[in-house]
């Protein structure tokens, strides 16, 4: 396309999160939380010097007990938030009914202090004040910094389960393997360090969408997170090995 001085102009896009999106903190948290854990009792039983069995046990122990109580915890927080915001709604509320010319100059001086003055000051509380929702979604947002949230605590809670439950499992991926498969027999741990290595670092780039980092940055970060954890695990389970 171009412009009237005929250089080309670039069209311009928005990028945003839609979709999948939305909700991508609580799987990236989700799977981050369930990988992590799950490959530190992984780690923790190789370093114990314990039958590979018993990191089926404790892994999918882990992935069901953990899992369940992260997004329960998960659907608590959201949840007591929402009625936390609700309340304040309800307050804000009442004083725009009640107490109407104190709320309009507290919508003037929040106005002020951004730079509107005189006319187009008196304008835009104006236009706010004409309309009760609008005028209580600007004193949520402008006077208490609340926004209301639209996502769902029981779906974010689901979600989160899921994510723990599916990302989760790959560090244990190789152990099922090795009873139907010689290879993987062989290799286990090695095989499960891999798969978990190259989960830490998609899941970092997934991150990256969310703390808007660059993708290999977020990704090795995630990767030393969960790798600084399993070694921690690990070396508990080389210094209690004599309790087995």
């Amino acid at each position: 396309m171009k412009g009237k001085n005929g250089m080309t102009k670039k069209k311009h896009y928005e990028h945003h999160t839609k979709g999948l999106g939305a909700n991508l903190e609580e799987f990236v948290y989700g799977a981050i939380d369930g990988t992590v854990t799950t490959f530190a009792v992984v780690a923790g039983v190789v370093g114990a010097q314990l039958a590979p069995g018993i990191v089926l046990i404790l892994g999918f122990a882990n992935l069901f007990a953990d899992g369940f109580s992260m997004a329960a915890s998960d659907f608590l927080s959201k949840r007591a938030n929402k009625q936390f915001i609700e309340r304040e709604r309800e307050r804000e509320t009442w004083e725009v009914e009640h107490v109407p010319e104190e709320e309009r100059d507290e919508i003037k001086k929040i106005y002020r202090k951004k730079g509107f003055t005189g006319k187009l000051l008196n304008n835009v509380v104006k236009v706010i004040t004409s309309n009760k929702k609008r005028w209580v979604d600007v004193m949520m947002k402008e006077e208490l910094g609340l926004l209301d949230g639209h996502k769902s605590a029981l779906k974010s809670a689901i979600l989160t389960f899921i994510a723990f439950l599916s990302i989760g499992f790959i560090p244990l991926f190789a152990y099922v393997m090795s009873y139907f498969n010689t290879f993987f027999a062989s290799h286990t741990f090695l095989i499960a360090s891999i798969l978990t290595g190259a989960t830490f670092l998609f899941i970092g780039f997934a991150k990256a969408e969310i703390v808007k980092k660059p993708l290999w940055k977020s990704g090795i970060e995630t990767l030393l997170v969960g790798g600084a954890a399993a070694a921690i695990s690990y070396l508990v389970g080389v210094l209690l090995r004599w309790l087995a």
